[in-house]
C-alpha cells in the first residue's frame, strides 16, 4: 500500500509539473496570430470606446493585432455566451461589465455561469453615474430633493434606463437607501430618458455621466450628485451622493477583459500585464480620462474578487427591489 501510495503522489506530481510545463510554453509562444475581444454594446459608446483605446495600446506589446467585434443585444448575454463557449486559448475575450454581474440575479438561467466559466483577466476602468434633473427644475440639490420626496410621499418619479440596467439599479438603489416612496420609471434609451425629463413627465434620472456630461455642461441639464466614492473631476463643483446626505448611495459601472476559465494561467498573466501596461501608458490615461472613464489596472485575484462582489451586490439590489427575474 505504501508504495501504491508512493506512486500515486509520484504520478500527480509528475502530472503537475507537466501541465506548469505546458502553460509555461504556451505563455512564451502566445500570441502568434490576432485577438479578438467580443464587446456586448454597439460602436462609439463609452465601453467600446474604452475597449478600442485600450486594445491598441496592448496590440504593441502583443506584437498582434487586437480587434474589436461588436455584438450587441440580449443584454450581453449574446457576446457572453459566444466567449464562454470559445476555444480557451487567450485569442478570445469579453468585454465584462456591470451586465454580466448584474445577469446572475436578473435572469432565471443563463446559458453560462458568470463565474465558472470565465476568468477575469483585469479591471480597465470605472465611471460614474449621476442623478440629474432638467435646468427649470425646483430642485437645486440632492438635499432639497429628498425633502421634497419625503414630504410629499409617491409623487417623485425617478427616470432611467431599460430595467436591470445599472443605471436601472442604480436608482432602485436610491430610492432603497434614501427611503423613499417614489416610482423608478424605465425607458428603452437615454435619449427617451433625456425628452421625458425636459417634458416635466419625469423628476430627476439617473444615468451615466459621460453621455450626459454635454448638456450639463452647456446648462440644459442639472447634476445634483455623481455616486461614486468621490466628486468627478469633469464636474468638481458637484457633490457626491454620500456629501449630500445619502453614504450608502456609491455606485460605478465598470468595464474588464476577462476570457473562458480553462484558458492557461500563463496566457492569463500575460494578458492581465499588457492590459495593466497599457492603463499606465500616459496617452491611454489622457484619452480614456477624456472619456470620463478612471483608469482601473488590477491583478487577476482582484478581478475575480471584484466581479463576486459585484454579483452579490446587484444580486441583493435586485432582490430588496422585488425585480421578477427574467
Amino acid at each position: 500500500m505504501t508504495l501504491r501510495r508512493n506512486f500515486v503522489s509520484h504520478l500527480a506530481a509528475v502530472v503537475a509539473l507537466s501541465l506548469f510545463a505546458l502553460s509555461a510554453a504556451q505563455g512564451q509562444s502566445y500570441p502568434t496570430k490576432p485577438l479578438r475581444v467580443v464587446v456586448p454594446f454597439g460602436a462609439g459608446g463609452v465601453a467600446d470606446l474604452t475597449a478600442r483605446t485600450v486594445a491598441q495600446k496592448m496590440s504593441e506589446g502583443l506584437g498582434q493585432s487586437v480587434v474589436i467585434d461588436n455584438r450587441p443585444g440580449a443584454g450581453g448575454i449574446v457576446a457572453a455566451e459566444m466567449v464562454a463557449k470559445s476555444e480557451p486559448d487567450g485569442y478570445t475575450l469579453l468585454l465584462m461589465s456591470n451586465a454580466n454581474a448584474v445577469s446572475a440575479g436578473l435572469f432565471k438561467t443563463l446559458p453560462f455561469d458568470p463565474v465558472k466559466d470565465f476568468t477575469p483577466v483585469s479591471l480597465m476602468g470605472t465611471f460614474d453615474l449621476a442623478i440629474i434633473t432638467s435646468a427649470e427644475s425646483r430642485f437645486q440639490t440632492l438635499p432639497e430633493l429628498l425633502a421634497w420626496a419625503r414630504a410629499n410621499p409617491g409623487k417623485l418619479n425617478i427616470g432611467s434606463i431599460n430595467i436591470g440596467s445599472t443605471q436601472h439599479l442604480t436608482a432602485e438603489l436610491f430610492k432603497s437607501v434614501a427611503g423613499l416612496d417614489a416610482q423608478v420609471v424605465p425607458f428603452n434609451g437615454t435619449p427617451a430618458v433625456m425628452t421625458a425629463l425636459r417634458g416635466g413627465q419625469i423628476d430627476v434620472a439617473v444615468e451615466v455621466l459621460s453621455p450626459v456630461l454635454p448638456q450639463i455642461k452647456g446648462g440644459a441639464l442639472r447634476a445634483l450628485a455623481v455616486t461614486g466614492q468621490k466628486r468627478n473631476a469633469a464636474l468638481p463643483q458637484v457633490p457626491t451622493a454620500k456629501e449630500g446626505g445619502l453614504p450608502n448611495l456609491v455606485s460605478t459601472s465598470w468595464n474588464g477583459l476577462g476570457v473562458p476559465v480553462k484558458t492557461p494561467q500563463a496566457v492569463v498573466e500575460r494578458l492581465n500585464k499588457e492590459v495593466n501596461a497599457a492603463l499606465q501608458n500616459p496617452i491611454v490615461r489622457q484619452k480614456l480620462l477624456e472619456l470620463n472613464v478612471e483608469p482601473h489596472p488590477s491583478t487577476v485575484p482582484q478581478a475575480q474578487e471584484w466581479l463576486q462582489t459585484e454579483i452579490k451586490r446587484w444580486g441583493d439590489v435586485i432582490q430588496r427591489a422585488g425585480i421578477q427575474k427574467q
